[in-house]
């Protein structure tokens, strides 16, 4: 019975146990000297030094590239904030309000906005970030 017991506990606890965000290896310029390495999932985005921009709720599931409509997410931002982050420097230059990530089979690139509305396409990023 306290075999039964101890499986039960172990299983009921992996299936409570939050998912665990990607992490993301950064490849553009930008990324590598900004950011660094992300952990980025459904609900933010962690950068290298530890500091987090928080989502509030997934808005969107197409965003338009370069005139080009792709699959991709856009998501609001809890708390819009600029963190300072690798080398003294801004996400944004302006508090970030919306965060869009789109990518294929090798790269994702994640943009950030710090508009009022919530963004269709790459024209009014502020950044953007390319990581594998």
């Amino acid at each position: 019975m306290t075999r039964t017991l101890f499986f039960a506990c172990a299983l009921s606890l992996g299936a409570a146990a939050p998912a665990l965000a990607d992490t993301y290896a950064a490849i553009s310029n930008t990324a590598m000297s900004i950011t660094g390495d992300i952990e980025f999932d459904d609900f933010g985005i962690t950068f290298e030094n530890g500091k987090q921009i928080v989502f509030d709720e997934l808005v969107g599931d197409t965003f338009v590239v370069g005139g080009e409509t792709v699959n991709g997410s856009v998501y609001s931002v809890s708390e819009p904030k600029d963190p300072v982050l690798l080398n003294g420097n801004r996400l944004c230059g302006a508090p970030v309000t919306y965060v869009a990530s789109w990518g294929d089979a090798d790269t994702t690139t994640v943009a950030v906005f710090s508009t009022q509305d919530v963004p269709q396409s790459d024209a009014d990023m502020c950044a953007s970030y390319t990581y594998e």
